[in-house]
């Protein structure tokens, strides 16, 4: 397979990569970044660990190019690593932070034990104020991951990469970094911005006395706005002549809280999103209570140096602008959790988001997740969504370890808290295409409970239940017809994948001996002529007769063998004629 840098990959700064602020929603002064080149060394778990093997880039898997290893961690191996650095305290306590470890992680500091973490797509927290030493200290890390052979959150990671499966990565794959902080602060925020009572309501999770005093103050341009006092965490800030967030005005306002000593900056948007009907009566996707039509994009947030970590904050940048650029207004963030830079992109350029929740489970069954759904797609039938996916049928869907099923609704809830205050966070997709499914409909009310301000869709594509906000559909190969779930469902009509058209440049190609796509083209021309053909007569015609209010194109880049990108895996060629998409894309608006 090809080596293949993106223009960030090769100015890669090997001493302190990814130096952006990693948590733009809760902001602090405080900030000390440990990404950079640790000692690592990969061993089998049976084997004594004696010394370490070379130097890794943090944050970078050991199986990534920007990593400087290239070496996949296997479940019967133990990853080690180790970072000295130097430190001096200036507040009452330390949190020490990681973005994202895959899978299981064991910490220690000065050798003396801070905890452990399992899940490889959430950040987490230690208190190190009693381990930390004012000079040099000594940071340990463990990892485990057991990819495919576990029935853990794990994407599409797998051994024997092709297709649409990838190469799996392991390890610490977003930043680490340092925080100095008071001895109250405040450890979370929820923040629901609601424009039918033009009011934005704030929730603190704060550690300190109960008696100190807690305030909010909104900020437009830097001047003050409104504001109000927290009383038990909690508020309530009214709002008038407030611009309302959208992808054609992402207006954002400042927003600055203060608990005890503690000082931290934020930031919101004033949105809704919801379903309705258009003044014809169809069932359409809201934003701000007026129908809006989702023109989007699959995207996996694969990149050919780095794999699950973008080279550098440019890098996320790129690719969100270049899709605005070409005219589409949505992302669905699709199996994978990305860094909270990339939401804060999404919330200022202004790119709707709809995220996936990660697939887990066992071996899955092509039955499932292949045969059957194929064969109901290409007749365009429904009915096999209406197996059960309940205990019945655990087996089937690769669900029947307890633990991996209880493992799903952390990991859920632990998404919904991180990502909840992301103004451009549409849509949650709890499950896709059957891959480890299960007990969809209970999901879909776990979601609702836990965030009743965005739409669901409960299972993209294939296992439908009838749950959630919109009947989604993925077609590749056929007619885009759109048969009800049942006469009663008035669900939105969703193509939430589709297209898939592929066109290698080999130049820029993982594998320059083969490639995966739904269907092919070889020549520039071509390409061009199939996409605006799909788009403006097939997609536009669905849009005008058919009901259809939201679309997901496959997808945003190449991931290896996949040359269904409208980028190259490098980043560097678009492929589709800009000047193509951007007057298909045109016309797709209510």
């Amino acid at each position: 397979m090809e080596r293949l840098l993106t223009r960030w990959g090769k100015e890669l700064d090997k001493t302190l990569p990814l130096n952006d602020y990693p948590r733009p929603q809760l902001r602090r002064d405080s900030f000390i970044n440990l990404n950079g080149e640790w000692n690592y060394a990969i061993l089998d778990e049976h084997k004594k660990f004696n010394n370490y093997q070379g130097k890794i880039t943090v944050p970078f898997s050991p199986e990534c190019i920007l990593s400087g290893v290239e070496k996949v961690l296997h479940p019967n191996e133990i990853l080690y690593y180790q970072k000295f650095f130097n430190f001096r305290r200036t507040n009452h306590r330390v949190l020490l932070h990681f973005g994202a470890v895959d899978y299981k992680c064991e910490i220690t500091l000065n050798n003396s034990y801070v905890g452990e973490h399992k899940g490889g797509y959430l950040p987490f927290t230690f208190d190190i104020t009693s381990l930390v030493l004012d000079g040099e200290n000594d940071l340990r890390v463990k990892v485990t991951d057991p990819t495919q052979t576990g029935t853990q959150a794990r994407g599409k990671q797998t051994f024997k990469r092709g297709g649409i499966w990838y190469t799996p990565q392991s390890g610490i794959w977003q930043t680490v970094w340092i925080e100095e902080v008071c001895e109250g602060y405040i450890e979370s925020m929820k923040l629901t911005p609601d424009i039918d009572n033009d009011e934005l309501r704030i929730e603190i999770n704060y550690n300190g006395k109960p008696t100190d005093e807690m305030a909010a103050i909104v900020l437009d341009k830097g001047e003050v706005k409104s504001a109000c006092k927290l009383v038990d965490g909690k508020g309530v800030i009214k709002l008038s002549d407030y611009e309302l967030w959208s992808p054609e005005n992402p207006y954002l306002y400042d927003l600055k809280i203060a608990a005890g000593k503690d000082r931290v900056e934020s930031y919101f948007g004033m949105r809704k999103f919801s379903t309705g009907t258009d003044s014809e009566g169809t069932p359409r996707l809201m934003l701000n209570n007026k129908p809006y039509f989702f023109n989007g994009l699959l995207d996996q947030g694969y990149w050919s140096d780095g794999m699950y970590t973008a080279p550098s904050d440019e890098a996320l940048i790129y690719d969100i602008q270049t899709m605005k650029d070409l005219g589409f207004n949505t992302l669905r963030k699709h199996i994978k959790i990305e860094p909270l830079r990339w939401y804060y992109h999404c919330d200022r350029l202004g790119m709707i988001v709809w995220q996936d929740m990660i697939n887990g489970g066992g071996a899955y069954n092509f039955m499932a997740i292949g045969t059957a759904p194929a064969l109901a797609m290409i007749f365009n039938n429904k009915h096999v969504g209406k197996v059960s996916d309940g205990p019945n049928h655990y087996k089937y869907f690769a669900r029947e370890d307890e633990a991996g099923r209880q493992e799903f609704y952390e990991d859920s809830e632990g998404m919904i808290d991180l990502l909840y205050n992301v103004t451009s966070l549409a849509l949650w997709t709890p499950m896709n295409e059957g891959w480890g499914q299960f007990d969809s409909v209970k999901a879909c009310e776990f979601y609702r409970k836990k965030d009743p301000t965005r739409l669901i869709d409960h299972a993209s594509g294939w296992v439908d239940h009838g749950a959630g906000d919109v009947n989604s559909f993925h077609i590749y190969f056929t007619p885009f017809l759109f048969p009800k779930y049942n006469k009663d469902d008035n669900r939105p009509i969703a193509l939430t994948e589709f297209g898939g058209y592929s066109m290698q440049l080999k130049d820029h190609s993982f594998n320059k001996d083969k490639f995966f796509g739904y269907r092919k083209y070889y020549s520039q021309e071509k390409f061009d002529a199939a996409i605006k053909n799909l788009y403006e007569n097939r997609i536009y015609n669905c849009m005008k007769n058919k009901g259809l209010s939201a679309i997901i194109y496959t997808e945003v880049s190449d991931v290896e063998d996949e040359c269904n990108g409208l980028l190259t895996y490098d980043r560097e060629v678009v492929k589709i004629t800009p000047e193509v998409m951007k007057a298909a894309n045109e016309k797709l608006k209510y």
